[in-house]
């Protein structure tokens, strides 16, 4: 039983340790924390402020 009580906790550590390994390798890790602001055009997110639009001479 004190075998047990040394043992179990010990294991449990090793479950949790691995699944975070695991989760790690599952869950995207790049792009993740890349992404565009909500409610912005996307044309409006990749123009500068103030950037000039010039229109083409003919």
């Amino acid at each position: 039983m004190a075998m047990l009580a040394v043992l179990l906790p010990v294991l449990m550590l090793g479950v949790v340790l691995l699944l975070g390994r695991y989760e790690e390798l599952l869950l995207p890790q790049d792009g993740a924390d890349r992404r565009e602001p909500v409610g912005v055009p996307p044309a409006a997110a990749t123009v500068g402020r103030w950037e000039r639009v010039q229109s083409p001479r003919a």
